[in-house]
Parts: C-alpha cells; structure tokens; sequence
C-alpha cells in the first residue's frame, strides 16, 4: 500500500491493531506521541486526511472507510472485516496448526503453520513510532511470529520433513539467538540425519553464546541432544523433540500476541 508518510502508516496501523472499534482523539495522541505536542489534535486530524488521500489513491473510495466518529466516542476507525488483512488470518492459521500439532497430525499441522509464517514479509513494526503501545505491541506480534516459526519446525521434524529445514531454523536463529527451543531443534535435525559432528557443532555455538552472553550453563534440552547424537540415537532425538510439543503450545498460549481492542 503507497502511504508514505511515517505518521500516516502509524495510523493505519494503529486502526488495523484495533480493527472493530474507534480509537479516541485522546488515546491515538498517546499512541503516536509519549509526550503528545499541544498540536497533536490537529496533527492527528491532518494525518487522517492525508491518508484518506492515500488510500483512495490505491482504490478509489476505499478513503472513506477511514470514519470521523463523533459524540462520545469521538475519534477514528477503519472499517474492515476480519478477513479483509493478515493478523486475524495468521492468528487462526497458527491456532489450526498448533490444534493439530497438539493432536499428533503432523503434516497437517506443518500445512497450517507453513499457511501461518508465509503471512510475513519479516519483522513487524519497521518504521513505526517507538512509543510504549507500539513498542508492545511490537513485541507481542514478533514473539507470535516466532512462536508459531517454532512450532512449524517442531511439527516439521515429526512429520519427517527435514529437507532443508536445518537451514530454515538457522535464518531465524539469525533474528532470534537467545531462543532455546530453535537450538534444540536444530541440533535434533543433524541428529535425525546421523550428523554428528554438526549436532556437536551446533551445541558448541549454543553453549558458546549462552555463556558469553548471558552467563548461562548449556540449556538441559540442548544437552540431551547432544548426548542422543553421541550415542546415534535418533530415536530419542525425535522423543526428545516430541515431548516439547505440549510445554511449547502451553508457553505460546500464555504468550499471545496484543488482542486488538487492547
């Protein structure tokens, strides 16, 4: 979508994260602004007809779907079905996935999840303003994100689809390094192939950045895969695998992504 102005992509945003409600003139200053300026209405009202501009560039009309609210809930809402954008689809592609992942239907749960990760173009939240709502809801959506990558990889391995994915984990332990779980199945992929020396390799990285960082010993799971690899035992690196699957769905229910009316 061409909207170029920062502020004005902030407000559309800022309408998409909270989709099926208006936002008050008050609320949206303290959402683009900490410490709003003594403009900030008008600033605000500025932006909003800006981008009204912007979107009927992209479609004619579709500017209009950019509401004044008036009254008590004075303010401004985007009109726009759940169906219409991402996150409520990425939301209920990973809720599938992990409902299968859960029930032992792996490739089903791959095929969902795959659905879920390909919503992302990267990281949310380039180029937003870094105030303390977006910078939670930042945070919530990029550990969604990452959360559901997880699972993908999990159910990955227990389906048998590993062709490449030793690969995939690695790009997203790029962006994420601190993420226990992404080493553990990385190491289980090389064990699964009967690598042994990459297992130990992978362990000797972990073990490396979790000391040297956050003087942590080597997490307990990247331990057991590693003596699973020594031992060339691949069925107990895929038990090992498998038994992560119910601790990880319940951590990623506690850690949902920012709901959009909050």
């Amino acid at each position: 979508m061409s909207v170029t102005s920062p502020v004005r992509r902030a407000v559309l945003t800022a309408c998409l994260l909270r989709y099926g409600r208006p936002i008050g003139i008050a609320e949206f200053s303290e959402i683009l602004w900490d410490d709003p300026p003594v403009s900030a209405t008008a600033n605000l009202r500025s932006h909003v007809t800006g981008l009204r501009r912007d979107l009927d560039e992209v479609e004619p009309g579709l500017g209009d779907r950019m509401r004044t609210y008036r009254g008590a809930q004075c303010g401004y809402g985007l009109e726009i079905a759940p169906d219409e954008f991402d996150l409520p689809r990425f939301t209920a592609a990973v809720q599938r996935g992990r409902n299968w992942l859960l029930r032992g239907s792996h490739k089903s749960a791959v095929d969902a999840l795959e659905q879920a990760v390909g919503l992302w173009n990267g990281p949310f939240g380039q180029d937003l303003p870094p105030t303390r709502w977006f910078n939670a809801h930042i945070a919530g959506l990029n550990n969604a994100r990452l959360d559901a990558y997880q699972d993908l990889f999990t159910a990955s391995v227990l389906a048998g689809r590993t062709i490449m994915l030793a690969y995939r984990i690695e790009s997203v332990i790029a962006e994420a390094p601190y993420r226990q779980h992404l080493w553990e199945l990385l190491a289980a992929v090389h064990c699964l192939h009967g690598d042994t020396v990459s297992t130990l390799s992978v362990v000797n990285r972990c073990q490396k950045l979790f000391a040297e960082d956050l003087g942590l010993d080597l997490p307990p799971g990247i331990e057991a895969m590693r003596k699973a690899a020594l031992n060339w035992d691949r069925e107990e690196a895929m038990r090992l695998v498998a038994s992560r699957t119910q601790d990880s769905a319940e951590r990623c229910q506690c850690r949902r992504p920012p709901h959009p009316s909050s």
